[in-house]
């Protein structure tokens, strides 16, 4: 399995990313990634997986199931936090936008068909997690607890300042002791350039998964567009270089009979978070809310 799948190897005809279970080699998780050019639409059949619409670039509506909602965007994932839509499985999804857009769609296979709902930006929880250099934006928009109107699908997004550490310690959430939840994950990757806040292929970042049998051993440079599959394994930490903020869209799902993001520290460097009563919050974050850019 290849787990890094850098920017354009996921594209087809029509899709900027097209990766299904089977494309990961996996069960549950996919993620689409769509441009929908200004006064163009996009009909997507969901089949057999559960979706959340997610604007990344401008703004769209949505109709599905005799629905419609308008989803307020953002100018770049680095500039506020977005309006979303969940849609269920078998449905047929119409998406258009007047001024042009480009929107994710994280997705699971599920079993469950429940009814289509609107997420309001004002209504999603922006936590600043860590401490220090490994202080970060965590955008809660899809996880259980805050949204849990979804049968398998979990999803969150992160802001790393620049020059900081996320994901940190490494943790991992599969079928080895002693997790108590088994995820499939996706890292979908934005890094802005040096104005901070438009995505560009000129900054970089790295990210790091491991086993600890040494089955799975990665450290990897990433760039705006990239992604990274966590079948398996101690995942973290994904360091934003020096100038150019990270972003990173997670989705996750699994076989558990209940959504859960729960994971395990790395028990080597869970020690990092007591380090991090006695270091001061980055003052850059949170880095976005509902009404944009907090500096």
């Amino acid at each position: 399995m290849t787990l890094h799948r850098p920017h354009g190897t996921l594209s087809t005809s029509s899709d900027v990313i097209h990766l299904t279970p089977e494309d990961a080699g996996w069960t549950y998780t996919g993620l689409r990634v769509l441009r929908i050019e200004a006064g163009g639409s996009r009909t997507v059949e969901t089949g057999e997986f559960e979706a959340f619409v997610l604007p990344l670039a401008g703004s769209l509506s949505v109709e599905v199931d005799s629905e419609r909602f308008e989803l307020q965007g953002r100018d770049s994932v680095f500039t506020r936090v977005t309006d979303f839509a969940y849609v269920p499985r078998d449905a047929t999804v119409r998406l258009g936008s007047l001024d042009g857009c480009e929107v994710a769609l994280p997705m699971a296979r599920c079993e469950n068909r429940l009814a289509a709902k609107y997420g309001p930006a004002d209504g999603v929880p922006v936590e600043v997690r860590g401490s220090g250099n490994a202080t970060r934006q965590v955008t809660n928009f899809g996880v259980p607890g805050v949204w849990d109107h979804a049968d398998k699908l979990n999803a969150c997004e992160l802001i790393t300042p620049d020059g900081n550490w996320s994901s940190y310690p490494p943790h991992k959430h599969d079928d080895t002791e002693p997790c108590d939840v088994n995820n499939e994950e996706i890292y979908y990757f934005r890094i802005a350039d040096r104005d901070q806040v438009t995505p560009s292929r000129t900054g970089f970042g790295f990210h790091r998964t491991y086993t600890d049998d040494g089955t799975i051993d990665e450290d990897v440079t990433v760039r705006d567009g990239d992604v990274f599959l966590i079948p398996r394994g101690y995942h973290g930490p994904c360091v934003a270089a020096p100038g150019y903020p990270m972003y990173y869209l997670n989705v996750l799902a699994g076989p558990g009979s209940e959504r859960s993001m729960a994971f395990c520290d790395d028990p080597a460097h869970t020690w990092v978070r007591d380090s991090w009563a006695t270091q001061e919050l980055d003052p850059r974050c949170p880095v976005t809310t509902a009404e944009g850019r907090v500096k």
